[in-house]
């Protein structure tokens, strides 16, 4: 007895079955969505001063000019369950890919400001729409007792994603002199940082040619005999096919398409799952970790830090972010999802709490003392620590795992695309906010921190350990 119950422990590595290499692969090619969302996110870092020098603007405009893809992202995550639902997970990354290295290559080349924007809400649109759909499939192909640890592949490729951006940065700013408007291959470095977003993108459109297509999509439009072969590939050869498909065919005939109109109910026009769907994504972003990556080497320039320690910083804060999420993936099905984003919370809140008491303190020479300036830089990668072992992991499977079959893409799609609303008003926000006060702009993320704590002790169940057509 003690034998067989280590052999089917998620945790152990005895008896692990030998189909879960393939998944662990497919799991991956479709996080790399994540990747991009995350290099996205962080590649902007290295461009924000370079912007508003060469296109002298303002913060407010500043702020609007970074901001905008996100208003793309939530485009793109608000039609992307339906598109899915009609012609597949599969393309869905594909078209997410081609606006993405369109985007690439628009952002490289502008003409002038408002085309550049434009090219934002292009890869936004392109982002939005891979954040959407990778959750949603690796639900859809993981089997159960790993569902929580490959769902926490997209944060994963997210904070890889902000990781590789930075260093690329980085590099990038060493080989052209320590100047963000410095040449490189006949562009201004800031575009080149850009550019090379057509990398990952190319990567991301490759990788969904060799995965396959949901299986519960496939039961959907009449493809059984399909969906067993992939049912095999992502459960094992020993699998139930006939129960396995039974089973998805029986969750199926009790639903039907979602639309938006199925997520309306009560006198708070939403039902209220999808409401605690919405509350988690707001959360997650209203904290404030974007501020970390994509203003994060302008924030520490202010504060009296060189450009290249400030983008040596930024990467340092990737570092920790992807340590933060590789904790979060090893303990998520341990410990469960409810407590980590608890654990998160207060730790969150304590280290923003404190970052504001760092910035407080008035300039000394246009640098903080000494000793404010180290509590700042600790007190901050503490705050990315938290988040990625917390909520920048359990979010993304709470919203993966949380609605009742009937209303899944649907719910999933209003979520994501509260998240990168909610992304957008930090993002937009940020500049004017730290010209009013830094101090101020993190005694607000930490109060939306704090916030999370009743939040989620009254209105978030724990979803570890339940298969997707238990969810009600």
């Amino acid at each position: 007895m003690t034998t067989t119950a280590q052999a089917s422990s998620p945790g152990s590595s005895q008896g692990r079955p030998e189909h879960l290499g393939r998944v662990i692969f497919i799991t991956a090619a479709a996080a790399m969505g994540g990747f991009l969302f995350g290099y996205d996110s962080a590649v902007i870092n290295g461009a924000v001063g370079a912007i508003a020098d060469r296109y002298d603007i303002g913060s407010g405009a500043l702020g609007q000019v970074i901001a905008i893809g996100l208003i793309g992202a939530a485009i793109g995550a608000a039609i992307a369950g339906r598109i899915a639902d009609r012609i597949g997970r599969i393309r869905v990354m594909q078209i997410a890919a081609v606006l993405f290295f369109i985007s690439a290559i628009g952002s490289a080349l502008p003409f002038a400001l408002w085309d550049l924007a434009m090219w934002r809400v292009f890869g936004g649109i392109g982002i939005g729409m891979a954040s959407v759909i990778g959750p949603a499939y690796i639900a859809e192909v993981a089997p159960k007792e790993y569902r929580g640890r490959l769902g926490s592949f997209q944060q994963a490729g997210i904070v890889i994603g902000i990781a590789i951006s930075q260093l690329v940065n980085w590099g990038l700013l060493n080989w052209a002199g320590g100047d963000d408007r410095g040449k490189l291959m006949g562009l201004e470095a800031w575009q080149v940082m850009l550019g090379i977003m057509i990398i990952p993108a190319a990567v991301y459109g490759l990788f969904s040619f060799v995965i396959p297509e949901s299986p519960r999509y496939l039961i959907s439009v009449g493809k059984t005999a399909e969906a067993k072969e992939i049912l095999v590939q992502v459960e094992g050869k020993d699998a139930d096919l006939d129960a396995r498909v039974g089973e998805i065919e029986h969750a199926m005939r009790s639903e039907h398409k979602s639309t938006f109109k199925d997520l309306l109910g009560g006198s708070f026009l939403f039902l209220p799952i999808v409401w605690i769907g919405i509350g988690l994504s707001v959360f997650q972003q209203f904290v404030g970790i974007n501020v970390a990556f994509y203003y994060s080497s302008t924030l520490w320039q202010s504060v009296g830090i060189d450009p290249s320690d400030s983008f040596f910083y930024s990467f340092t804060t990737s570092i920790v972010n992807i340590i933060g999420t590789v904790i979060a993936m090893y303990l998520v099905d341990r410990v469960g999802r409810k407590p980590l984003a608890l654990v998160g919370s207060v730790g969150m809140a304590v280290a923003l709490a404190v970052t504001a008491w760092a910035f407080s303190y008035d300039l000394v020479d246009g640098k903080l003392p000494n000793a404010q300036g180290v509590v700042a830089l600790i007190a901050a990668h503490t705050f990315v620590l938290f988040f990625a072992l917390s909520w920048g992991v359990v979010v993304w499977v709470f919203l993966g795992e949380m609605f009742p079959n009937k209303i899944r893409a649907a719910a999933l799609g209003v979520a994501a695309a509260a998240q990168w609303i909610a992304n957008w008003a930090i993002t937009a926000s940020f500049p004017s906010l730290s010209d009013w006060s830094l101090t101020g702009s993190y005694i607000i993320y930490a109060a939306f921190a704090a916030l999370s704590i009743p939040f989620v002790l009254k209105f978030v169940k724990e979803t570890k350990g339940k298969a997707l057509e238990e969810m009600g």
